[in-house]
């Protein structure tokens, strides 16, 4: 009975969409998090009459066949990469980014990642760095004696050194954009790789038009919504719900049969 098979898909399917939920929750406080969505498609058809062929006595055309489904697969889970709300801090290192665009992080193979978490400190050499000390492209570093940092809307980066009264241009920030976002792979830690979905890295100063503008003193916050994810996964329950009884009654049904036929 294909019922139960098919059922099977729905059951894996709301399962998986259950996970992308989960990890969207568990990540609700992750600075530049990305909410995600299951995006799932129908599985191949079984024809049972094609529609359009003449019927048995060769009078009329078929209006209408019979196509049976075979169930559901994933076709892809999709990061939403909408703006997350701004959320003030004291660190004037802290940079939120408005609008498109990603920072761009240097690995410690030479590779080029991005991120939209802008939480950066400095490491032992002055150098700008993240959270876990992958340094900030272009390298932009502050003298020891740094006492205060100014970072504009375009990237520009002004320090104050000692008690000098004018800020000296350390350096320029710049960003890169993709012209299909959702085609990055995300790697963990808050970055993502340049894939071939998402084409080349298209880099750019801040605030000029098609790029974000930094905010400092600001982190971006996860743009995941609480109540959308509790209806989302009061919605995969039921369906999973669902598709469990349609394999207690198909299990039911091919009881049945196999009784009579005893």
């Amino acid at each position: 009975m294909k019922a139960l098979a098919i059922a099977a898909t729905g059951m894996n399917a709301q399962q998986l969409n259950l996970e992308v939920i989960a990890n969207n929750v568990a990540n609700i406080n992750t600075t530049g998090f990305k909410r995600a969505r299951a995006e799932f498609s129908d599985l191949l058809y079984q024809v049972e009459r094609n529609a359009g062929v003449a019927n048995a006595s060769n009078q009329a055309i078929v209006p209408e066949g019979a196509h049976i489904g075979l169930g559901v697969q994933t076709s892809a889970v999709r990061n939403l990469h909408i703006q997350g709300s701004l959320v003030g801090t004291s660190n004037k290192l802290d940079l939120a980014l408005v609008g498109r665009g990603w920072f761009q992080i240097e690995m410690p193979d030479g590779a080029t990642t991005y991120t939209r978490a802008g939480a950066f400190n400095t490491n032992a050499d002055g150098q700008l760095v993240t959270i876990d000390g992958y340094t900030v492209v272009p390298g932009i570093t502050f003298p020891a004696d740094t006492s205060e940092v100014v970072i504009s809307a375009s990237g520009q980066v002004f320090g104050r050194i000692g008690n000098e009264t004018e800020m000296q241009d350390l350096g320029q920030l710049t960003l890169a954009s993709f012209v299909n976002e959702a085609g990055l792979e995300p790697m963990g830690d808050n970055l993502f790789r340049e894939t071939p979905a998402s084409g080349p890295a298209t880099v750019g100063i801040p605030n000029d038009p098609g790029f974000a503008s930094i905010q400092q003193g600001y982190l971006e916050a996860s743009n995941v919504d609480p109540v959308k994810e509790i209806t989302d996964l009061i919605s995969a329950q039921r369906a999973y719900e669902m598709n469990s009884k349609i394999i207690q009654a198909a299990d039911e049904m091919a009881s049945v049969v196999s009784k009579n036929l005893r």
